[in-house]
């Protein structure tokens, strides 16, 4: 049995098998520590744990179900098998989906909350404690410049992201003078798999936003993070972005957002099952068109 001092920090990168989590272990690998990468994907952390060991880090990978009860508890047996510790841990797993709330599948969107905001927070408020105690260490939230603003036609993906960013900042200052940081990264549109999977690529917003890759993203991530940062926002565009969320009026930017996000073929949200164009979207330009047929 390895005794608590002997165990050796490690760097938890959860979601590492692709996008912005598998940068960021190839930036913290950099370190010569070890790295202990967490998904679901086989293939992706086989991959990812190549790249890690290439950068000069040691790798370890676990398959595992984030979102399965005993979690955080299976990634502690794994971590002390290894006589290892959560020195660093790195929240990067998440989901969205796209489209009216009362149109998509209700397990889908509650699957955005266990994922994006239950197992999250499960994880960190499992090593916290610990890396208090240990007075080192930290945390690493992957937020999003969706959590500066509700977002209809993605509800649950920009509330999860706001949760994260102020859940995030609120721990950040509770424990700022322990030794920990807890930092929230915001990008805006990135360059992985996710625009795709979550139909997000598909509207005028996410096309409308400049895309920065991944590994722009993951060192400005680790660096803000190294530094003691409370919030890092990788790139001038979602600067400006998350800016013009901040000061713009709630009345102003749903509907904004809204119209950004929308497809004319999305189901519409008023239950009628037809495509929005066909229905909703037809009353609307008609509305605006007035009596006359002219659009004032």
């Amino acid at each position: 049995m390895i005794s608590h001092s002997e165990l050796r920090p490690a760097v938890v990168v959860i979601g590492g098998s692709g996008g912005i989590g598998r940068a960021i272990a190839g930036v913290a690998a950099r370190e010569r520590g070890a790295v202990v990468l967490v998904a679901r994907s086989p293939e992706g952390l086989a991959a990812a744990a190549s790249e890690v060991r290439e950068a000069g880090g040691e790798a370890f990978t676990l398959e595992l179900d984030l979102v399965a009860g005993d979690a955080p508890t299976r990634l502690e047996g794994f971590l002390s098998a290894h006589g290892l510790v959560c020195d660093v841990l790195v929240n990067s797993a998440g989901y969205g989906l796209r489209g009216a709330a009362t149109a998509l599948p209700v397990d889908g969107q509650l699957g955005i909350i266990d994922l994006n905001i239950h197992s999250l927070t499960e994880l960190t408020l499992h090593f916290l404690p610990g890396m208090v105690a240990r007075r080192r260490g930290g945390v690493l939230n992957l937020s999003s410049v969706a959590g500066f603003v509700p977002g209809p036609y993605m509800a649950l993906y920009f509330a999860s992201k706001g949760f994260v960013r102020f859940f995030s900042q609120a721990l950040h200052q509770e424990v700022r003078r322990t030794g920990v940081t807890v930092t929230c990264v915001a990008p805006g549109p990135v360059s992985t798999e996710f625009l795709a999977r979550s139909g997000a690529s598909q509207t005028a917003l996410f096309s409308f936003l400049p895309k920065v890759d991944a590994e722009y993203v993951a060192e400005r991530a680790w660096r803000g993070f190294k530094s003691g940062r409370r919030l890092v926002v990788p790139g001038i565009s979602a600067k400006l972005a998350a800016l013009a969320a901040t000061l713009l009026p709630s009345a102003a930017m749903l509907p904004l957002v809204g119209r950004l996000q929308r497809s004319g073929n999305d189901q519409c949200p008023c239950g009628s099952g037809m495509k929005f164009k066909k229905c909703c979207g037809t009353r609307q330009i008609q509305l605006r068109r007035g009596p006359r047929g002219i659009i004032p």
